[in-house]
């Protein structure tokens, strides 16, 4: 090398690009019209579907025990219905989910997505044996598993469950937290860092398992990660399904009586 020729710079690590990215606020999103009035609203809706489809089913005597319907309905329905009220509120109230949620997938969001979507998986296994040691077994187990093994669903139902809690739970979960409330949180022109840690405890909380929060807070840091990392909403999806299709294969597999419970 002579004198003259400059080294050629070197790839940033995957750190190096977390506290670059963390540091400086996202980029102004001209024609967002919408901030955490639109996430509290989200919530709502949740909130109020979930107990509209409880009142219904106890009106019909049905609960978690007795009825499959039930189990998919009250399970599936509050997540998506919000999911599509947040991505109302970017239509009327913005430029739509693409350019608001940062909706897009690119061959590299989907490798950092896969990569910290591993690393979510290890800290989960890792981070679930511990609670259940501190809480016990049946404390550490989410809402949905125990829905599926007390409820003994049929396989089309056991395949559904499934195929919520690997897809179609993800995208929502995503749209929701990782899409509007980070977008809220970019809004106020915060860093990086901010949104990271907001969208993860409010994440945590959300799931309404006092007892799991501690858990839900340490799964959800890779998944924010992506998402800081490529300031895009597919690299969090990938790393949020990685996460979530070794438990819900578990499920899957539980409830339709291949494994024992």
């Amino acid at each position: 090398m002579t004198p003259s020729e400059s080294p050629e710079p070197r790839p940033a690590s995957l750190f190096e690009s977390v506290r670059a990215v963390g540091s400086t606020p996202a980029p102004e999103r001209a024609g967002q019209r919408w901030g955490f009035g639109a996430f509290l609203l989200v919530e709502a809706v949740f909130i109020m579907s979930a107990v509209f489809i409880t009142a219904l089913a106890a009106s019909y005597g049905a609960n978690y025990h007795n009825s499959v319907t039930y189990v998919l309905i009250g399970s599936i329905a509050p997540t998506v219905l919000a999911a599509l009220a947040a991505i109302v509120i970017t239509k009327v109230r913005g430029n739509g989910p693409v350019v608001d949620l940062r909706f897009g997938f690119s061959k590299e969001d989907v490798a950092i997505g896969l990569k910290l979507g591993v690393v979510g998986l290890v800290l989960t296994y890792v981070a679930a044996n511990v609670w259940a040691k501190i809480v016990g077994e049946q404390n550490a187990t989410s809402a949905v598993g125990d829905l599926v093994t007390q409820a003994s669903l049929p396989v089309a139902a056991a395949v559904t469950m499934f195929v919520f809690v690997c897809f179609i739970g993800p995208v929502c979960e995503e749209i929701i937290f990782r899409g509007l409330l980070w977008g809220a949180v970019e809004r106020q022109q915060w860093s990086g860092w901010a949104a990271l840690a907001l969208t993860t405890v409010i994440f945590a909380i959300s799931h309404l398992e006092p007892l799991r929060t501690a858990l839900l807070l340490v799964i959800a840091i890779p998944i924010g990660i992506a998402r800081l990392v490529t300031r895009k909403l597919g690299a969090s999806i990938v790393a949020h399904i990685m996460n979530n299709f070794l438990p819900g294969l578990t499920l899957l597999l539980v409830s339709i009586g291949v494994i024992p419970a």
